[in-house]
């Protein structure tokens, strides 16, 4: 009797394990498109995360609030959250403009994992401060103060920061947008200039290549690059342009540093602050910001070469919910993307949903019917992730 007691008692825990094992499985098949909600005072920031149905419709889960307060605004390119899949961690991190801080969030428990502020002179009051993650360190962009500020990725999604570096452009302009692949940052500047790092130790330290973008310097002015993306192999960055026109820009850094930019341009929408490249590289998608449009433009992954894809019908709800296109995540994680969700920023922020169909070289993006996905926690949003993210 006591033995049969014994195997029942061993094959209950054995149960118990295997259906925590499938629970664990299924949380981390989760899929989420999250924002950083950069509310403002007095109202406490955080972020929310939406679950995504097979249709790519989005209902509000939840809001995870982080105790500190946003801005509502900013740069375009500064990424205001950072999204880590490494097989050993999974983590969202916003940075809270106001506050001055970073928190991180764990994906499974969707609650906060730890916080973290750089050097006392670190601020982005003004125009927020940027993230860009990878498994070891994360990396934030401090508008205010000019500065980037280095933070090691504790476990449980925590932070410890190491120190800051100074940076400007060229002609004094303010730190922007960042991106990184192995060992090298790329970041922007607001005067149109462009600056690599190597940061194979961690800290960043220039490569001495900074340099202003060929369209920066042949509008004189006029145009400047603000969001970066890279190929996963490393061979190019691309650029997307605040313009009156849309504007992006290709850089050689197959050599370890940047090259002079070869530009593309058109005049099917307006402003091309924010760009993504799909998960197969074939597709640059291009928010045009300020036309209210979405692009996809053709990429040659072997030459950098950009060509003409197609521009989306206006994306619903300008003026009357939202003024201005932002940040963009991933529709599909394979292939061509499938399309991207667009972040509104305004009165009435939201999430619209912009589908991409592909026949051979010609292409179609629409807007689906159910779009937009109105993000009731904040007035003022500019970026959003998705989890899990694209694998490079």
């Amino acid at each position: 009797m006591k033995r049969l007691r014994r195997y029942r008692l061993a094959r209950a825990a054995a149960l118990v394990a295997w259906l925590l094992v499938l629970s664990g499985s299924a949380l981390a098949a989760t899929s989420y498109i999250v924002t950083n909600d950069d509310t403002g005072f007095p109202f406490i920031t955080g972020v929310s995360f939406y679950t995504i149905d097979p249709g790519g419709v989005l209902t509000l889960k939840g809001q995870v609030q982080t105790g500190g307060y946003g801005i509502g605004g900013g740069y375009f390119g500064a990424n205001r959250i950072a999204v880590l899949n490494s097989g050993q961690q999974e983590c969202v991190f916003a940075s809270e403009a106001a506050t001055g801080d970073i928190v991180g969030i764990r994906v499974h428990t969707l609650n906060l994992g730890g916080r973290a502020s750089g050097s006392p002179t670190d601020t982005g009051t003004s125009n927020g401060i940027g993230l860009v993650a990878g498994d070891h360190y994360l990396y934030a962009s401090f508008t205010d103060s000019n500065t980037i500020g280095t933070f090691k990725v504790e476990p449980g999604c925590g932070l410890s920061f190491l120190s800051d570096v100074s940076v400007t452009g060229l002609a004094g302009g303010t730190v922007n947008a960042m991106a990184i692949r192995g060992n090298m940052m790329i970041a922007t500047y607001t005067d149109g200039s462009l600056e690599s790092f190597d940061i194979a130790g961690g800290i960043p330290a220039s490569h001495g290549d900074r340099q202003h973008s060929t369209a920066a310097v042949s509008s004189q002015g006029a145009t400047y690059p603000n969001s970066i993306d890279i190929t996963s192999d490393g061979h190019y960055a691309i650029f997307g342009d605040t313009s009156t026109s849309m504007v992006v820009e290709v850089s050689d850094i197959s050599s370890g540093q940047l090259t002079p930019t070869l530009v593309h341009t058109s005049t099917a929408a307006i402003s091309s602050s924010n760009v993504m490249l799909s998960p197969d590289e074939t597709v640059v998608y291009v928010i045009n910001t300020q036309g209210a449009a979405v692009t996809a433009l053709f990429f040659d992954k072997s030459t950098g070469g950009l060509s003409k894809g197609c521009t989306s019908p206006p994306i619903r709800g300008l003026s009357a919910n939202w003024s201005y296109l932002a940040g963009l995540a991933l529709v599909n994680k394979t292939g061509n993307g499938g399309g991207v969700y667009v972040a509104e920023f305004g009165s009435t922020s939201g999430i619209a949903l912009v589908n991409l169909s592909v026949s051979g070289k010609k292409c179609a993006l629409q807007e689906v019917t159910h779009s937009p996905f109105v993000d009731p926690n904040t007035t003022g949003l500019l970026s959003i992730g998705a989890f899990p993210p694209r694998a490079f």
